[in-house]
Order: structure tokens, then C-alpha cells, then sequence
């Protein structure tokens, strides 16, 4: 619930959901600027635009199913349209390198976004708190690709 109202501001909500009968087959989470915190795998320098104008792709999911019929871009362009209405000028996302046929990377360059930096072992550190990495198992070792969306 603290993510998704992460993605409230100026009067909008830059989260959505897809439904299929009734039945939920996707989501996208998104922060909108101002909301979100950098971490140690953020490169400010690298942005083009400052941080209070860079909103954040936290996460998207499309059920097996459903995949491969543009769910996930519709809607990242429902998000990208919201967060532009609250005044983003830019998104950030850090993606899963390593995912099954690099899909998270090709999802996001397919949109536009462009690589700024590559971070090794990105979410290693959560190894030690029971993340179980599903391509690496217990020590995960993979890479996140940061890339930033122009809007």
C-alpha cells in the first residue's frame, strides 16, 4: 500500500492496473517525482533532468498469459501521461539485466529509455535478507541496468 501512494500527487495517481475479465493480468508501479528516495545505485550526474523532476519505475508485471500483447507499454504510456500531468519531465527505472531473454531492458529501450550506467549485484545485498534470486538462487549476482525515459 506505501507504494502505491507513492505514486499520488498534484490530484493523480501514475499506478494502473490492467484487468481481463474481471481478473487482474497486470500492473505498473511508478513514484512520481519527489516521492521517491536515490540510493547507492542512483548516478544523479548521469540524469537529464534534476531530481525533482525524475519520477521512478518501480515495477511491472504482466501474467505469463498475457505477455507479448503490449499490456506492459500500455501501460507504461498510462503512467508516463500521468506522471507528465504531475510535472515529471523524466522516469528512472533500474532493471533486471540478467531477466529471462533481457525482456525488462528491451521493454524499457522499446519505450525509449536509454542505458546510463550498469550496476553489478544490485540486489545482492538483499540475499542476506531471504531474497531468493531466481536466476542466481540464495547469492544473487545480478546487474541492474539504469536507464532513464525522456518524456
Amino acid at each position: 500500500m506505501q507504494w502505491q501512494s507513492l505514486g499520488q500527487s498534484a490530484g493523480g495517481n501514475a499506478n494502473f492496473i490492467a484487468l481481463a475479465d474481471e481478473q487482474l493480468v497486470g500492473y505498473r508501479l511508478s513514484f512520481s517525482a519527489g516521492n521517491w528516495l536515490q540510493d547507492e545505485w542512483c548516478s544523479p550526474d548521469l540524469w537529464p533532468v534534476s531530481a525533482t523532476e525524475l519520477a521512478y519505475f518501480k515495477s511491472v508485471a504482466v501474467h505469463p498469459a498475457w505477455q507479448g500483447l503490449g499490456i506492459g507499454q500500455q501501460l507504461l504510456q498510462q503512467a508516463i501521461a500521468a506522471l507528465r500531468q504531475q510535472g515529471a519531465k523524466a522516469g528512472l527505472a533500474h532493471l533486471w539485466r540478467e531477466s529471462p531473454h533481457n525482456s525488462a531492458v528491451r521493454y524499457f529501450s522499446k519505450a525509449g529509455g536509454r542505458l546510463l550506467k550498469v550496476h553489478p549485484n544490485r540486489w545482492q545485498h538483499l540475499s542476506a535478507a531471504g531474497y531468493l534470486c531466481p536466476r542466481c538462487g540464495a547469492l544473487c549476482y545480478c546487474s541492474a541496468a539504469e536507464m532513464v525515459l525522456e518524456f
